[in-house]
């Protein structure tokens, strides 16, 4: 009775895979195949044509979108379609379309993944749980709390990337103290979507967390002709970034409340764990060392004339060379790399180029925008931030970003809407993708913990992008405390 229930059940699921693979190819021919579409015109009469390769990339992006959330074939097999999509429809040249699963943003996140094994091999990782378990004790609320806070603390100093792939193993380590029972549990999966969402809360603090905002600020300048200062960026970030690590941890209690409330005599076992580990040895000293020298050196390089060229994915790469170099790492770890991951990657980058350069971005960019150029000041600025909240799950954050941008300081003047207050709702959202694994690095290390599906990442991703928003909203009034100017009357 057990074997036909089994048989039964996978039968089923197997016409669900069918139906959603199905669903992603009808919609990916309806889109690609239909007729052409209507020119995005933005406020001064300037017409965006939309083009066959345009609509083609809309298709892909749509596709890509279904097959992603409802997981119908691996994440990685996934973005590989994107790839031969855009060849085989002419969307892309095969050079263009395919260089970018190896794009400098891809290494960086290969680079970060080494780092994590290396924390796990060495048993750094291990140190670090025991230390925090011993702090934290035993309650399960704190263990939640004491993660994040040291995860969005991390995303201060170092790429969020770099964090999530040095906290992953952390968590583990923490996770198999809890239970050793087979399975995703609820405690599971709010400790590995909690860091995942919270990495990205803590990334928009500083320029340190994430290129974007660096990019972004360039970009600002460029067009508005003023610059956003590193420490004027950290004072408007700091409460939002923080206030949403706290509604996180608020927001993960409640959904994945822990399905014990304590773990019994953990702090003193992390103690003896720790005891038994014995001194530091000399190969997590080198790691260490190494680790420490990449990441401060990639913290610092802005601030240091003569080192300000160095490019943080080629620091990552001699990182990761060094590591085998000293034998920290040999080829049997090589071929323990979750490839899934940076295939994904890989796939998300090559999406959000095409999106970008045959135009299609810019297009649905203006059509969205131009909606609200005759809205409320705040109906107009929260436009905005939605609109890079939702681009920023498929696509860079940096681009989603710098589609929006241009089009939005176009239409603030009529409105008489401050670019500042622009710029810093769109560098909030933009940081905190909650729907798609693809929107940040952090969300796709945290899956391969297996405690949640992507459909699942999705579905909860609602709404915690609603909270998001709503934040939002509370920051344009508490930015306007701090002495930002948010509409120029």
């Amino acid at each position: 009775m057990t074997t036909v229930n089994k048989d039964a059940s996978k039968t089923q699921l197997d016409w669900k895979r069918i139906l959603f693979i199905l669903i992603g190819l009808t919609l990916f021919a309806i889109v690609n195949f239909s007729p052409a579409w209507p020119d995005a015109v933005d406020p001064t009469g300037k017409r965006f044509v939309l083009s066959a390769q345009g609509k083609g990339a809309l298709a892909i992006f749509l596709l890509a979108g279904t097959w992603w959330v409802f997981e119908v074939v691996p994440i990685g097999v996934t973005s590989l379609a994107l790839g031969a999509l855009q060849v085989l429809f002419a969307v892309r040249t095969a050079k263009e379309a395919l260089k970018d699963f190896m794009t400098p943003s891809v290494l960086f996140i290969f680079g970060s993944l080494i780092i994590g094994m290396v924390f796990t091999k060495t048993g750094l990782t291990k140190r670090l749980a025991y230390k925090m378990l011993a702090v934290v004790g035993e309650r399960t609320s704190m263990i939640y709390l004491g993660c994040f806070v040291v995860t969005a603390a991390l995303t201060h100093i170092m790429a969020h990337t770099a964090v999530a792939a040095t906290m992953f193993p952390l968590l583990m380590t923490i996770y198999a103290m809890y239970t050793d029972e087979p399975g995703p549990t609820k405690f599971g999966k709010g400790l590995f979507m909690g860091m995942a969402f919270v990495a990205g809360a803590g990334s928009i603090v500083t320029l340190l967390g994430a290129a974007r905002g660096a990019v972004a600020i360039g970009f600002f300048k460029d067009i508005v002709g003023r610059d956003i200062s590193f420490f004027e960026l950290t004072y408007y970030m700091f409460p939002v970034g923080w206030a949403m690590t706290f509604i996180l941890w608020g927001f993960f209690m409640v959904l994945f409340k822990p399905e014990k409330k304590t773990i019994p005599g953990i702090k003193e076992k992390a103690k003896a764990l720790e005891k038994a580990m014995g001194g530091i040895t000399k190969q997590e000293i080198l790691a260490g060392t190494i680790i420490f020298l990449a990441i401060a050196i990639m913290s610092i390089k802005q601030f240091i004339p003569a080192i300000s060229s160095l490019d943080k994915n080629a620091i990552m790469l001699v990182a990761t060379v060094l590591f085998f170099i000293f034998n920290i790492l040999d080829i049997k770890d090589l071929e323990t790399i979750p490839w899934n991951i940076i295939l994904l990657f890989g796939g998300a980058m090559s999406i959000g180029f095409c999106l970008w350069e045959t135009g299609a971005a810019e297009w649905l960019a203006i059509n969205w925008l131009t909606m609200f150029q005759k809205a409320n000041y705040f109906v107009f600025i929260l436009s905005i931030a939605f609109f890079v909240m939702i681009m920023t799950n498929f696509i860079m954050n940096v681009a989603a970003i710098a589609i929006s941008l241009p089009v939005a300081l176009v239409i603030a003047p009529y409105l008489n809407v401050a670019p500042e207050v622009i710029l810093f709702a769109s560098l909030v959202t933009a940081g905190m993708p909650f729907l798609l694994l693809v929107g940040a690095a952090p969300n796709a290390i945290a899956y391969d913990s297996k405690q949640f599906t992507t459909g699942e990442f999705f579905m909860y991703g609602i709404p915690a992008s609603g909270i998001l928003m709503v934040i939002v909203a509370l920051s344009i009034f508490l930015w306007k405390l701090m002495g930002m100017p948010i509409t120029t009357m």
